[in-house]
Parts: C-alpha cells; structure tokens; sequence
C-alpha cells in the first residue's frame, strides 16, 4: 500500500466517524454532569467513563449510518452532504463490519465499567445493562438491519429519548444515585436541541431520501412543514430552560443560556426563509455549534448557581 493509499483510507475513516458529531452527542453528558454538580452529588470518574461510552455509541451510530445507507442505496452521488469512505468505495463492507462490530465491543467494555463504578443496587446494574444494550441496538438499526426505524421516521423520537431524556437524566442518576424528575425539563431541551440537528440533516437530504424511499420525519412532513417542526423544537428548547431556570435557578447566571438566542434566532429566521435542500446543508454546523452553545452556557449557569 503506497501512501497516497494509506492517506486515503484515513481520510476515510475520519469521514465516516464523522468527529464533529462528538461535541453535540457529549453534550447531553455534560448537561447532566452540571446538574449533578448544582446538586451537590457530581462523581468525576463516573462523569468521564459517561463522556467516553457516548462517545463510542455516536461513532457506532456513524459507521453502522453509512453502512445502512449505503446498502440500501440511499446515499448516492446525488446527494447534497458529503460522501464517505464506502460511498467513494474506500472502504468496504466487511472492513466496515469489522469496524462496527470492535465499537460494539468498545460500548460493551466502557459501559460495564461505568455500571461497575456507579451502580451499588442490584436493580440499577440490571436497569442499566439493558438500557445500555437498548442504545447500542438503536445505535445499530437507525439504517441497518430489514425494518431500519430511521427508514420510517422515527429517528427523531429516538433522539429526543436517547440524546436527551436518558443521556442527561441517566448521567445525573448514575452520579446522584436517584431519580429526580426536576432533570427532566434540561433533558427535554437537549433532546429536542439534537432532534433539530437530525432535522436539519433530513431537510438537506430531503429530495435524495424521498427518491430512495427513506421516509425520514422531514419526508412525510414535507419541506414546509418540517421547517415549522424545526422551528418549534429550539423554541421548546428554549420554553424548558426558562421554565427550569423560573423555578430553580435564582440570579442572573441561571440565565447564560440566553446568550445563545440570538444566534437561535437567526438560524430559524434562515431555515425558514430558505427553501431548497442546498441551503440547509451549511445550516446543518450551524445548528450543531448552536445547540452546544446553548448546551455549555446552560451547564455554565448551573455551576455558577
């Protein structure tokens, strides 16, 4: 293998792990670690093995989305993202089946570990493993697999549960030890702040997933329709962290999250003003940095508080 070759394949791989969905998918992880740490029962090795097992699932949910894809024919030439290492053919099905199957043992490894050093309760160690082996599951079979979920839209239902709801609420359990269901409004805002990223993805790729008969949420909305879907989102986003922050958080640091909004407002203002697919793609990074934003700043006033 000479090393243009060897340059390629890197690049590949780089591609279809896709790193600059690691900062959108920890931030679920770190929302909940504030919260912990606002009160009072925030865990440091359980916060990082929390970080790297996220970490692990989002790159298995990449790899086993390309190679869903690719599969079944959805992505194509025709497509406005970029391609990836098996679309330019860099990169075959059984390497990306190898690759798939060592995340699936990295998730299983990091996640019995953070089981192993949280949990005390034999009902919380039985809980987590089979809420653990439910995400690498959905991780899996968004594309993959005869009946794929995201191939009938209900991927965003399973962002909002699994980037929000037991990310954040599962993190600040496994640190605190218990459930309180006050985690639940920040949860709900960073499922619904990821959800607008798939979205946003799904407009991009609206016309090329209707063509190959990906019935995404956005597809069965329409082009319309999904940018009101998209817009009402970040604006219940933003409606839970006001209501947690009345209810929870006196002083002005409760409030950093808002720093955000105007960047939140523009990029509604742009999703809904710009009608074709080809718009959306720079509004996809957009998206991602502002709903990390929004994410940090939040978790910011909560440790200041």
């Amino acid at each position: 293998m000479n090393s243009s070759t060897s340059i390629s394949q890197t690049q590949a791989w780089l591609e279809s792990l896709r790193p600059k969905t690691l900062p959108l998918a920890l931030a679920a992880i770190i929302t909940g670690s504030a919260l912990a740490t606002w009160s009072g029962h925030f865990k440091l090795p359980v916060a990082l093995l929390a970080l790297l097992t996220a970490a692990i699932l989002q790159i298995l949910s990449n790899l086993a989305n390309d190679y869903g894809d690719v599969v079944k024919g959805s992505d194509s030439e025709k497509r406005i993202g970029p391609l990836r290492g098996m679309q330019k053919g860099i990169i075959t099905a059984s390497q990306m089946k190898k690759a798939l199957k060592i995340m699936v043992l990295l998730a299983c490894l990091s996640g019995t570990t953070l089981i192993a050093i949280a949990c005390e309760e034999p009902r919380d160690i039985l809980g987590f493993l089979v809420l653990g082996l439910l995400a690498i599951i959905a991780a899996i079979t968004y594309t993959v697999g005869t009946k794929p979920y995201g191939y009938m839209g209900l991927g965003d239902i399973s962002v909002l549960i699994f980037f929000g709801w037991l990310s954040v609420a599962g993190t600040y359990y496994l640190q605190a030890g218990f459930f309180d269901s006050i985690v639940m409004l920040p949860a709900t805002a960073c499922g619904f702040l990821s959800t607008a990223v798939l979205n946003i993805n799904n407009l991009r790729d609206i016309e090329d997933d209707k063509r190959h008969g990906k019935n995404t949420l956005a597809v069965r909305l329409g082009p319309k329709k999904a940018r009101y879907y998209h817009v009402s989102l970040i604006i219940g986003a933003i409606f839970c962290l006001v209501l947690f922050t009345i209810r929870n958080l006196p002083g002005w640091s409760g409030w950093l999250f808002l720093l955000a909004l105007p960047l939140l407002l523009k990029h509604m203002w742009h999703v809904l003003n710009d009608p074709t697919p080809e718009g959306m793609h720079p509004m996809l990074e957009h998206m991602v940095k502002t709903a990390l934003l929004t994410n940090i700043l939040f978790s910011a006033g909560l440790i200041l508080n």
